[in-house]
């Protein structure tokens, strides 16, 4: 008879099974009150498209992991980091109001997290992604996430994007992203095509070198800017 060992930790199994190095981006995805409708159907539709073209390439699906943080009436996270080939786009539903800084602050911090795993299994890891995608203005205290996504990215230690969606504040959105990577007014509710150039970039980031500059994917039509 077979007993369980109480030092087995799936967590370390996963990464002794693929030894590849890592890619982690989080997706931040606003679920308030005012993406119900279209807005949210379009947005679980481009969820689905992302899962799917990750998949279809072979090292992108080992090396890119995926995590999902909704903010509606509170942050949540809904899907933590898992490589692309194991990730299943859930179901989103909106409502509530607009909790970005916590959420951003969250994000941070499940990011912190990963590292330090990366780091206590010798995993190498890319720069890790938060992709951002909203169509309000926080309802909550965001100075400080704007604080540390500024101090993030001056350190190399997070890639931010920003995505504003119909009527999204893209003047306080401007106040958080960096300044070398302003957001982004996403045209229509087209999140198919910009979660298909999210998929493109972060493959070819997963087929270069750690550490290595990586050049992203042309817009291809989903951003007016």
């Amino acid at each position: 008879m077979n007993t369980p060992n109480p030092e087995f930790d799936p967590q370390m199994a996963d990464f002794a099974d693929n030894p590849e190095p890592r890619c982690p981006c989080i997706l931040l995805l606003d679920t308030s009150g005012s993406m119900a409708g279209k807005a949210i159907e379009q947005l679980n539709a481009g969820l689905h498209a992302f899962q799917d073209a990750l998949k279809q390439d072979k090292l992108a699906s080992l090396r890119v992991e995926v995590a999902i943080l909704k903010f509606g009436s509170q942050p949540t996270l809904l899907q933590d980091f898992i490589t692309a080939d194991r990730f299943t786009a859930p179901a989103l539903t909106a409502g509530g109001a607009t909790p970005m800084g916590a959420a951003i602050n969250m994000a941070l911090d499940q990011l912190e997290q990963r590292k330090q795993l990366y780091k206590k299994t010798g995993t190498t890891y890319y720069r890790p992604w938060v992709f951002l995608i909203t169509d309000g203005e926080p309802t909550d205290e965001w100075q400080t996430a704007a604080q540390r996504v500024q101090a993030a990215e001056a350190s190399k230690g997070v890639a931010f994007f920003a995505v504003g969606v119909e009527k999204a504040d893209m003047a306080k959105l401007a106040q958080i992203a960096p300044q070398e990577r302003p957001p982004k007014p996403l045209i229509g509710l087209d999140f198919t095509t910009l979660f298909l150039w999210l998929s493109k970039s972060l493959t070819n980031v997963s087929h270069s070198k750690v550490g290595e500059q990586v050049p992203l994917a042309p817009v291809d039509g989903w951003s007016a800017v």
